[in-house]
C-alpha cells in the first residue's frame, strides 16, 4: 500500500468510525464502543508508518482537482513533511487515549454514542486539516472542528454553564475565522492557487504583493482557534463540557490547529517584519496574562485551561522568533502531558463523583484515594513546570533558546525586537507556570477542605490511560531533541546554557515561592480557619467572603468543610488576585466595547422597524382602505340616488363645457 493511500485512510477511517456511530448508537449500542476506539487505533498505526515512510526527508505531496472553478483551482490534495506527520501520530495518539478512557469516565452517560460520533469526527477534522495540502480542503476541517466543538462543550446542555460556553466558543472562534477566511482568499488571489506548495513558492519569490494585511488576516483566525490574546476568552469557559473532551482540544484538536497552520504558512509571515512583532507581541501578552490568571483560579480545569493558553504563548512566541522547528516540539511535547494533566484531573474529578467539585478549595485526602492520579499528575504538572529531565523542560527551553539567539544578532527573518520580547515573557511565563502548577498540586492532594464522598476506584480503562500518557511526559524531550531537528531542517534543539540556568531557576523560584505561601497560610488557617484568609492583602473583603461562604453555603455550613482558606495564590498576586480571578475582566471590556454596542443598535434597528417603517406601511394601507370607505358608502342600492347623481354630474359637465366654451 502507498504512502498516499496510507495517509487518505488516516482521516477517514474515525470518520467513518463517527458516521457509523451516530447511525448504529440506537439500534446496535453494543457496537457504539468498539466503533468509538478502534478506528482511532487503526489511524494511529498508519499515521505512524506514514511517519516511518517519510521519515523526516522529502514531502509526500499528492493532488486531484477537487471542482473545476473557472478561476484559483479547489485541489484535493496531501502535503506530508516531517512536522505534519509527528503532529498526525500525536493526534491520533491523543485521540485513542481520550476514546478508551471515555469508555470509563462516560459509561453510564445515556448520550455517550453521540458524544464518541462527535469525538471521532472531530479527530478525523484536526487529521484533515494536518495532511491537507490544499488551503480550501484546511478550512472544512477547521471548520468542522468549531461545529465539533460547539457540541462537545455543550454535551452536558441541561446546565445554563454548558449552553452558554458552546455559544460562546463558537461565537468567539468565528470572530476570527471572518477575517482568516479573508485573508486567505487575498492569499491565493495573489499566490494564483490555494496549494500549500504553491503559496510558499509563490512567497519565496516575492509573488505576495500584500504580505501584512494578509498576515495579519490570519492572525486574527489564529488568535481564535489557538486561544491567544485577545480571543482567548472562550476557552477556560469551554471546561463546562466533559473532561475528557478538554484534554481532547488542549492536548491535540483545535487550539493546536492555529499553531500548527501558522507553523506551515511560517514564511507567508516573516515576510512582514510588523507581522512578525505583532506575533510577539500577543505571545507575551498570552503568556504572562493567563500565568497570573491561573494562579488565581479555584477550579482545577479552569487552572489546567489558563495554562494551556500560556503554552500556546510559548509556541506562538517560537514562531515569532521563526523558529517552527521548536514551536512544534513544544506542541508534541505540551500533547503528552496536558493531555494526561486534564485526565489525571478528571479522575479527581470521578472521584468526587460530580464535576461541580473540581475546585480545588475543597479537596481533601485525594492522594490516598486517587494514587494513579496523584503520582501521573505529578509527572505531568513537573513537566508543564519545565523541570529537568521532564519532556517539558527540553521544548520549552527549545523555545527560550531561539528567542535568545535571536536577540544576539543572529541572521534570520525575525526582528531583534521579537526576541527581546518573547525572551523577557517565556522567562517571567516559566516563574508563573512552576508557581501555578505548584499551587494546584499543593491544594488538590495536599489540600484541607472538605472530604466528599469516596465514589469508590476507577476503571480500568482511565488509570491505564493515565500510565500511557506518563511515558512521554517523563521522557519524550529527553529523547526528541536530539532525534528530531533531521524532521524539522536540522534545526539544533539542544537546550541553551544560559536559557537552561536562567529558566530553571525562576521554574525552581517560583516553586519554592509558593510552597512557602501555602505553608504561612495554612499555618495561619491552622490557628483559625479565617485568618488565613483575613491576612490576604485583600484585608477585611478575604475574611467576609470566606464567612459568607460558610454562612450561606447549604453543602458547607460549617466552618470546618468550609473552603481551604490557606491558598498561596492570594498571598503571591496581592491585590491582583481578583482581577486575575475574573480574567482581568476583559469579558465585562469586550461586553462594554461590543455586546452592549450591538444590542443598543438592534433596539434601535428594532424601534426604526416598528414606529418608522411599519408607520409608512400602515399609511399606504389606511389611504386606499379610506377611498374604499368613501366609495362603499356611495353605493347605497337606490336606482333613484344614482339617477339624481348622475342628472347632477350631466349638469355640472354642461355647466363646465358652457363656461369653457364662453371663455374661449
Amino acid at each position: 500500500m502507498t504512502t498516499t493511500t496510507l495517509a487518505v485512510l488516516v482521516p477517514l477511517l474515525p470518520f467513518l468510525g463517527a458516521a457509523a456511530g451516530l447511525l448504529l448508537g440506537r439500534t446496535a449500542p453494543g457496537f457504539v464502543r468498539p466503533l468509538a476506539v478502534l478506528p482511532p487505533l487503526a489511524s494511529l498505526v498508519l499515521a505512524a508508518l506514514v511517519a516511518v515512510r517519510q521519515g523526516g526527508g522529502a514531502a509526500v505531496d499528492a493532488h486531484t482537482e477537487l471542482t473545476p472553478t473557472g478561476s484559483v483551482p479547489v485541489e484535493l490534495a496531501l502535503h506530508i513533511d516531517g512536522f505534519a506527520a509527528l503532529v498526525a501520530v500525536l493526534v491520533a495518539f491523543v485521540a485513542a487515549c481520550v476514546q478508551i478512557y471515555s469508555t470509563g469516565y462516560l459509561r453510564d452517560d445515556p448520550r455517550y454514542p453521540s458524544y464518541a460520533a462527535l469525538v471521532s469526527l472531530f479527530t478525523s477534522a484536526m487529521l484533515l486539516v494536518v495532511y491537507s495540502g490544499d488551503l480550501i480542503v484546511l478550512l472544512v476541517g477547521w471548520e468542522v472542528m468549531g461545529i465539533c466543538s460547539y457540541f462537545l462543550v455543550g454535551h452536558y446542555w441541561e446546565t445554563p454553564e454548558a449552553r452558554a460556553a458552546s455559544l460562546k466558543a463558537f461565537l468567539v472562534t468565528k470572530l476570527g475565522d471572518v477575517p482568516f477566511l479573508i485573508g486567505l482568499f487575498a492569499l491565493a488571489g495573489d499566490a494564483g492557487s490555494f496549494r500549500v506548495t504553491r503559496v510558499l513558492d509563490a512567497v519565496a519569490s516575492g509573488g505576495i504583493s500584500h504580505p501584512t494585511p494578509i498576515a495579519l488576516l490570519l492572525l486574527a483566525g489564529v488568535a481564535g482557534k489557538s486561544a491567544q490574546f485577545p480571543l482567548h476568552t472562550w476557552l477556560p469557559d469551554a471546561m463546562a463540557g466533559p473532561t475528557p473532551v478538554s484534554a481532547l482540544i488542549h492536548a491535540a484538536t483545535m487550539v493546536a490547529a492555529g499553531v500548527y497552520f501558522t507553523a506551515r504558512l511560517l514564511p507567508l509571515f516573516e515576510a512582514s517584519q510588523a507581522a512578525m512583532v505583532v506575533l510577539a507581541v500577543m505571545a507575551a501578552v498570552t503568556m504572562t496574562g493567563s500565568g497570573l490568571a491561573a494562579l488565581a483560579q479555584d477550579d482545577i480545569k479552569r487552572v489546567l485551561a489558563y495554562s494551556t493558553i500560556g503554552q500556546l504563548g510559548y509556541m506562538t512566541g517560537a514562531l515569532a522568533v521563526g523558529d517552527r522547528g521548536a514551536a512544534v516540539f513544544h506542541l508534541l511535547s505540551h500533547g503528552a502531558f496536558k493531555a494526561l494533566l486534564f485526565l489525571a484531573a478528571g479522575a479527581v474529578i470521578h472521584a468526587a463523583g460530580t464535576n461541580s467539585l473540581a475546585a480545588m478549595s475543597r479537596m481533601r485526602g485525594l492522594r490516598d484515594r486517587v494514587p494513579d492520579a496523584y503520582w501521573t499528575m505529578t509527572v505531568a504538572l513537573l513537566a508543564l513546570a519545565a523541570i529537568p529531565p521532564f519532556s517539558g523542560f527540553f521544548s520549552k527551553e527549545s523555545v527560550l533558546g531561539a528567542a535568545e539567539h535571536v536577540t544576539r544578532g543572529h541572521p534570520g527573518h525575525a526582528p531583534a525586537a521579537a526576541g527581546w520580547i518573547v525572551l523577557v515573557a517565556g522567562l517571567l511565563a516559566a516563574l508563573l507556570t512552576a508557581a501555578y502548577a505548584t499551587r494546584l498540586w499543593l491544594l488538590a492532594f495536599r489540600g484541607r477542605g472538605a472530604e466528599a464522598p469516596d465514589h469508590g476506584r476507577q476503571p480500568l480503562t482511565m488509570t491505564v490511560v493515565l500510565w500511557v500518557l506518563a511515558l512521554p511526559s517523563l521522557a519524550f524531550g529527553g529523547l526528541a531533541y536530539r532525534a528530531l531537528p533531521g524532521w524539522f531542517g536540522g534545526r539544533d534543539l539542544t537546550p541553551a546554557p544560559l536559557t537552561s540556568i536562567l529558566g530553571t531557576g525562576l521554574a525552581v523560584v517560583g516553586g519554592l515561592l509558593t510552597y512557602g505561601a501555602w505553608q504561612r497560610t495554612t499555618a495561619l488557617a491552622a490557628r483559625n480557619p479565617l485568618g488565613a484568609v483575613a491576612a490576604h492583602p485583600e484585608g477585611d473583603a478575604g475574611l467576609v467572603e470566606a464567612e459568607a461562604i460558610a454562612a450561606h453555603t447549604p453543602a458547607y455550613g460549617d466552618i470546618a468543610s468550609a473552603p481551604d482558606p490557606a491558598d498561596p495564590g492570594r498571598l503571591l498576586l496581592g491585590p491582583l488576585h481578583r482581577p486575575a480571578a475574573a480574567g482581568f475582566h476583559l469579558d465585562a471590556v469586550y461586553a462594554a466595547l461590543f455586546v452592549r454596542p450591538v444590542q443598543a443598535a438592534a433596539r434601535l434597528v428594532r424601534f426604526l422597524d416598528r414606529e418608522v417603517v411599519d408607520t409608512y406601511v400602515r399609511g399606504a394601507a389606511a389611504v386606499p382602505r379610506l377611498l374604499g370607505t368613501a366609495v362603499r358608502r356611495s353605493q347605497t342600492g337606490n336606482v333613484q340616488t344614482y339617477v339624481s347623481a348622475l342628472l347632477a354630474g350631466t349638469v355640472v359637465l354642461a355647466v363646465a363645457v358652457l363656461l369653457v366654451a364662453t371663455g374661449a
